[in-house]
């Protein structure tokens, strides 16, 4: 079964992405096979390698040493979001859409590609569960037309936090303004907002993730309500135990012994999660939240 971990970047979804593929059931496409992408590489010992090894995710510290080969920054036996070998091996819109990729975008052609390039990795790993990780634009209603079952963990994080950490991204590609960044235009009311602040690039940035979780709400409404799981960052590092063990109810997978030793070796710390109070000026602090006040509001911030 196909299942996904969702979110906008930045939010913590690498996180969980990498804790939930500890589970002997799971399966990944790992960044050595997306930094190869003409070999396309199946991920047989994928989770073997990766159980086996230190990680060290954002967001955690690890009891342990890593292995170079799981390093971030480093060829990695570790989940990847797979970006070059789905460009390569479905569908070369996948990593770049200036909007949403939604059901009605699925052709018979790509649909075929899709299925066997996840059915492959299935059967080659042997998982219950193959978990993708997916950030910018959700893309779970392109996915879902090939794969009806998919269930979706969606990891939101305040859109604050997002905001001040795109800004210190060397990919985010905001600067070059709305009209050739990756997501493509903005709306008329977001375009408005973003004028009124006198362009402000904190504001943008906002203004990003606030376009995405319309789309992410979209989503979720157009999704089976008992197929789709929203967890918020800031729970999950202040109660690991209890929002682990939700996600795993919520994909079927029981918490097992091996799982726990590998939950075991983290360390969760909460002390970014308000970090841009001292990283934004107060003028460029309340631009955001002026623009961010209800989409805040409507996801409990």
């Amino acid at each position: 079964m196909l299942s996904v971990v969702v979110g906008t970047g930045r939010c913590g979804s690498t996180l969980v992405q990498e804790l939930l593929a500890r589970h002997p059931a799971v399966g990944f496409i790992s960044g050595v096979d997306d930094k190869l992408p003409r070999l396309n590489l199946t991920g047989r010992l994928n989770g073997r390698l990766y159980r086996r090894s230190a990680p060290r995710p954002a967001g955690m510290t690890s009891l342990g040493h890593s292995r170079r080969l799981i390093e971030r920054g480093r060829l990695r036996v570790a989940p990847s979001e797979a970006y070059r070998l789905l460009d390569r091996h479905v569908v070369a819109g996948w990593s770049r859409p200036c909007r949403d990729l939604l059901a009605d975008d699925l052709t018979p052609f790509v649909a075929g590609r899709l299925r066997e390039f996840f059915d492959r990795r299935i059967a080659r790993q042997g998982c219950d569960i193959l978990l993708q990780h997916v950030t910018g634009w959700p893309r779970t209603g392109f996915l879902r037309a090939a794969y009806p079952e998919l269930r979706v963990v969606n990891v939101v994080r305040d859109g604050r936090a997002v905001a001040n950490s795109w800004l210190q991204m060397g990919w985010w590609d905001g600067w070059r303004g709305p009209d050739n960044w990756l997501y493509g235009p903005l709306p008329d009311d977001l375009r408005a907002d973003w004028e009124e602040s006198g362009r402000s690039f904190p504001v943008l940035a906002a203004l990003g993730w606030r376009m995405l979780m319309d789309a992410f709400v979209d989503a979720r409404a157009a999704h089976p309500a008992a197929q789709w799981l929203d967890v918020r960052y800031e729970d999950l590092v202040a109660a690991p135990r209890a929002e682990v063990g939700r996600m795993l109810d919520f994909l079927g997978l029981d918490w097992s012994p091996e799982f726990q030793r590998g939950f075991d070796r983290y360390q969760f710390h909460t002390g970014r999660g308000a970090a841009y109070r001292d990283e934004l000026t107060p003028a460029q602090l309340g631009g955001v939240e002026r623009v961010l006040e209800k989409a805040l509001a409507e996801w409990g911030y």
